[in-house]
Order: C-alpha cells, then sequence, then structure tokens
C-alpha cells in the first residue's frame, strides 16, 4: 500500500486556498469545452470567496481572486475572466534589495546627524551663521552626550570632540559658552505628585487623613469579643 505525502506532491502554489482548489483548477485545465471550463470556474472562484472573506474588504476582491486563479493554475488556464488576465512576469517578479546604510559613525551616541550637520557647516561661506551653526550642534552634541551617558560632561570634552569630528576644519569661536544640561534621576515616588486644593491643604494629604480614619473605625468594629 502506498501512502500520498506533501512531499511527493506538486508545488503548492497558494497555500491559503488549500491542496483542493489546486486539484479542483488542475481539473478544470483539462476540460474540453470552454463553456464547462467557465461554469466551474464560477465555482472555484465562489469557494475561493469563502474559504477567504478577509478579502471582501479588500477593493476589487473580485479582480484578485480572478488572478489567484490564473496564478494558481500556473498561468495555463482558459476561460473568460471578467478581469485582464495577468502578467506572469509582473507577478513574480521580485522587489529591488534596498540599501542598508553601511556608515561607520566615530562616536555613536552623536549620531551620523551630527557628523553630516558639521559637513554642512564646514561649507558655509558667512563667518556669522557659521558661528551659530558651531554653537547650535555643540549645544546638540551636549545633549546627546547626557542623554546617552546619563552624566555630567565638560564643554571642553564636548569642543575636543567636535573638533575632531570636523577634522580641525571648523574653527570654534573663543570663550564659548554652551547651555547647561544635566541628568536628574527622578527620586523614588516621583509619579505621584501633590496637588494644592483651594484651602491650601495638599490633597493627598487629605486623602491619606479619609483613609486613615477608615482604618481606625475598621479597627475599632473588630476590637469587641466573638463568641
Amino acid at each position: 500500500m502506498e501512502f500520498d505525502y506533501n512531499s511527493t506532491r506538486s508545488h503548492l502554489i497558494l497555500a491559503e486556498y488549500g491542496r483542493n482548489v489546486q486539484n479542483m483548477v488542475d481539473y478544470i485545465c483539462t476540460l474540453e469545452t470552454r463553456e464547462e471550463r467557465n461554469k466551474h470556474a464560477q465555482v472555484v472562484i465562489d469557494l475561493m470567496g469563502f474559504l477567504n472573506p478577509h478579502l471582501r474588504d479588500v477593493a476589487d476582491f473580485k479582480h484578485k481572486l480572478w488572478d489567484h486563479l490564473h496564478i494558481i493554475s500556473d498561468f495555463k488556464i482558459d476561460v473568460d475572466s471578467p478581469y485582464p488576465k495577468p502578467v506572469e512576469g509582473s507577478v513574480r517578479s521580485k522587489p529591488e534589495i534596498l540599501a542598508y546604510p553601511q556608515h561607520r559613525i566615530r562616536f555613536k551616541h552623536y549620531g551620523k546627524t551630527v557628523e553630516k550637520m558639521i559637513e554642512a557647516t564646514k561649507a558655509m561661506e558667512n563667518q556669522e551663521r557659521k558661528e551659530q551653526m558651531i554653537l547650535s550642534i555643540a549645544n546638540f552634541m551636549k545633549m546627546a552626550y547626557v542623554t546617552w551617558n546619563k552624566d555630567s560632561v565638560t564643554d571642553d570634552t564636548i569642543l575636543a570632540d567636535l573638533k575632531e569630528l570636523s577634522h580641525d576644519e571648523l574653527q570654534i569661536p573663543e570663550n564659548i559658552t554652551l547651555a547647561k544640561v544635566e541628568f536628574k534621576t527622578p527620586p523614588p515616588g516621583s509619579r505621584t505628585r501633590t496637588t494644592q486644593n483651594t484651602k491650601g491643604r495638599s490633597t493627598n494629604n487629605n486623602q491619606s487623613n479619609k483613609n486613615q480614619g477608615q482604618n481606625n473605625g475598621y479597627k475599632k468594629r473588630n476590637t469587641g469579643k466573638r463568641y
């Protein structure tokens, strides 16, 4: 007795429709008259729509079903389709491979954008505008450093990194002062904020006193003897 395994069967072109639909499409291709093929093809189209109800939410879902019918038949079925027959090359064409950036970043905590801004600043001819851009880049670098390293940093460190990234091509103005940036660790319980009411007392304290009074009353009610 011979068993029928999937490994011995033909390739399942569209797995979402199953083996039975593909067998029916193969059978339609063997029918001699066009009238019979059209009749059976319409039945298979209705069955394909029933097996995949999510296609009803797709625009022109009937068009998609007829395209899938041609694809399942390996473009061999000869029927009167209400839609143009899809081109085999356009269906099986592979998308172009997206180019993945392979740029080496000198300081990853500054990012590639900083390097691009430095290159754009080098090309500036207006000296005043150039100095403003250098200051803006340095302040951004300091903010990025503190964000990723969670530690304080001196202005000399930022300016030294800026000088290295620009390959000594940017003339950093003397006595430059960067914005003050500090990383502060949130204290425990900082999510609970105390708000002031109109009487000048915190709403959290009122709620705490109310809860304490309820607890005291509960204790008093449970001090009696139990029999």
